[in-house]
């Protein structure tokens, strides 16, 4: 198996307004997100691709014009944790490259949440 990541990158504010009062993820506060797509196949396309990295672009600019900067309360209809946004972004991947095998997606350099199916 033949496998490829890329990293893409925003910074954005929200705020888990589910959760109990005093819980730090309650209060509006923002991170510096960090999105790792990964396309796997078991052979190489003719150019001896998994798939070319250029074709990942419209994932960095749907990023740069939904996502960053922003706050992801407005942005998303469901609780913006890790763990949903690396699902969100997972779909929005799979539809368009059927290679997606899974997103990871980290708000803290010491923090990931992965969706794989």
């Amino acid at each position: 198996m033949y496998r490829i990541t890329k990293e893409f990158h925003f910074s954005a504010s929200h705020q888990l307004s589910h959760l109990p009062n005093g819980h730090q993820c309650a209060r509006l506060h923002g991170h510096n997100y960090v999105v790792i797509v990964e396309l796997a196949a078991q052979t190489l396309n003719a150019d001896g691709f998994v798939r070319d990295y250029g074709a990942l672009k419209p994932l960095k600019t749907y990023i740069d014009e939904t996502f960053d900067h922003r706050h992801l309360n407005d942005v998303m209809d469901i609780p913006s944790t890790g763990e949903n946004m690396a699902r969100y972004f997972y779909d929005w991947c799979a539809a368009r490259w059927p290679e997606t095998t899974a997103v990871k997606v980290s708000e803290t350099p010491k923090t990931w949440a992965e969706y794989r199916p």
